[in-house]
């Protein structure tokens, strides 16, 4: 049997949830699209919250209520999936790449070199579960009149300080991923969060085609019950009663979920710390890790990738997480170059992810120690 980095943890009170949305009236756009939005917002502890089809989707909503367009510039991390740089380019913008620190995540002492006058959105991006240093990244954004999008894609139930990732506290919206590797899942999912009303309706319009039947909303009032209006060009990026029912049933079990995962870090922790070919990426004063991965980083890129090929000959399936996003060959025909971000580059060269899901056992998880110690001899 092999053991994965990451995956899924489904129970029988999952599948129930979701049967009973299969017998109810409902399988899209119904009740418990709105019952997840509501208890997610009440669990990170912001305004709103709004289901998208998945991450990558939010992402690009996210950057169209922020008006990004052509000619402007998006700054982020490349030390992260495409997505979170992917999303300026569906707007005809620019990502423009910052190094990061030894933990992996946007150096914030270098992002005010990168703002330009076509600079328009900050995406941090929190590493692992990391949060970035949100607060020394607000005080930039402002100065700049800049929006900040978190992608917490990895940090659903991490803190920054004495905040929820996801309160919106030091940006205007933060960005979910319910892929089946992440803390909780809804299959393919995303959820956007947002203290403002203005940015939450716009969403709302956007996700479903740009339509409205809110009276309220509507330009032209004076018409029949049935009338509707499209005001805007948007998508069909909505999220299903199916997936939104096992949403709030994952939801319910985020507490335990996260503190099985600080129990696989403290083991792995406890396990490597003092070995010479490891350097571990712990968390600093002001950040709590929920650890969507467990990420190591070895001595050189040698010991890398034989670590790599030899625990898939024991089962074990580990993966690197990120290849630098303007090493893509998509990337290298817009004209981005090796040796953008050397520290990136340097990082990249010795991370290896090691499994880390709630489901793995304690048998697992000392058989997975164990071969990696007994390699590095």
């Amino acid at each position: 049997m092999k053991i994965p980095y990451g995956k899924q943890t489904i129970d029988n009170e999952d599948i129930k949830s979701v049967v009973e949305v299969l017998k109810s009236d409902f399988l899209t756009t119904g009740p418990k699209v709105k019952e997840f939005e509501e208890k997610f917002a009440k669990y990170v502890d912001s305004k709103y919250a709004i289901a998208v089809s998945n991450g990558t989707a939010g992402l690009y909503l996210a950057c169209l209520v922020a008006g990004l367009k052509e000619n402007n510039e998006l700054i982020t991390s490349p030390m992260t999936f495409i997505a979170s740089a992917n999303c300026a380019l569906y707007c005809g913008a620019k990502p423009v790449f910052v190094d990061i620190t030894n933990q992996g995540l946007i150096n914030e002492k270098q992002i005010e070199k990168k703002i330009t006058k076509k600079t328009k959105i900050i995406v941090p991006v929190h590493y692992t579960g990391l949060p970035c240093n949100l607060e020394q990244i607000q005080k930039i954004a402002k100065k700049s009149n800049l929006i900040v999008i978190e992608d917490a894609c990895h940090a659903l139930g991490s803190k920054y300080k004495n905040s929820t990732i996801g309160d919106c506290k030091y940006s205007d919206m933060t960005l979910f991923s319910f892929h089946p590797v992440k803390h909780i899942t809804t299959g393919e999912g995303g959820m956007i969060t947002t203290n403002s009303k203005k940015i939450y309706e716009k969403l709302i319009l956007l996700r479903n085609h740009g339509i409205t039947n809110e009276k309220s909303n509507l330009i032209d009032k004076k018409n029949e019950k049935w009338y509707y209006e499209m005001q805007d060009l948007g998508f069909n990026y909505r999220l299903t009663d199916i997936q939104c029912a096992l949403g709030i049933n994952q939801l319910k079990k985020i507490k335990k979920f996260v503190e099985k995962r600080r129990e696989i870090m403290n083991k792995y922790n406890l396990a490597f710390e003092n070995n010479p070919n490891i350097e571990l990426i712990k968390e600093k004063k002001d950040q709590f890790n929920a650890h969507h991965l467990y990420v190591i980083k070895l001595k050189n890129s040698k010991i890398r990738r034989e670590l790599y090929y030899y625990l898939r000959t024991k089962n074990i399936l580990c993966q690197v997480h990120y290849i630098p996003v303007y090493w893509h060959p998509y990337y290298k025909k817009l004209g981005y170059k090796k040796g953008l971000c050397p520290e990136v580059e340097k990082f990249y060269d010795r991370i290896l992810s090691i499994p880390m899901y709630p489901s793995l056992q304690d048998y697992e998880q000392n058989y997975i120690i164990k071969q990696i110690l007994n390699f590095l001899k």
